[in-house]
């Protein structure tokens, strides 16, 4: 059985969404100061890795847990659930822009928008 990371076409595909899905982040003015002092090289390097791993295209995910990456971010920035719902917003609109088709989408979004990842990103 192919995984989410192979439907959704694989290393250039998740390549392609990143790029797109930090144009958008970065234009949203929701959201685009939390990465004012991103280095967005390595962020979007940490994102790919992320996705491969969490939709199926890797075994292991070598980077820091969510609580950890983003524990700054809400206790210093204000990070809270109408920031992570315009990033969720942005991904599935970068999703569409590259015709993914909907059952796909979906498939992210439960993934992505789980309850548990908000809790670990939200840090609750």
């Amino acid at each position: 059985m192919n995984t989410l990371y192979e439907k959704l076409g694989g290393a250039e595909a998740v390549d392609l969404a990143v790029e797109k899905f930090y144009e958008k982040v970065l234009a949203d003015e929701r959201v685009q100061r939390f990465f004012a002092h991103t280095d967005m090289q390595q962020q979007k390097r940490h994102q790919k890795a992320f996705m491969t791993y969490a939709f199926g295209g890797a075994e292991h995910w070598n980077g820091r847990p969510m609580r950890d990456a983003h524990r700054q971010l809400v206790t210093e920035m204000g990070l809270t659930d109408t920031h992570f719902d315009a990033i969720a917003e942005n991904l599935v609109a970068t999703l569409v822009e590259l015709k993914v088709p909907q059952a796909l989408i979906d498939e992210v979004v439960q993934i992505v928008g789980s309850v548990a990842h908000r809790n670990d990103v939200l840090n609750r």
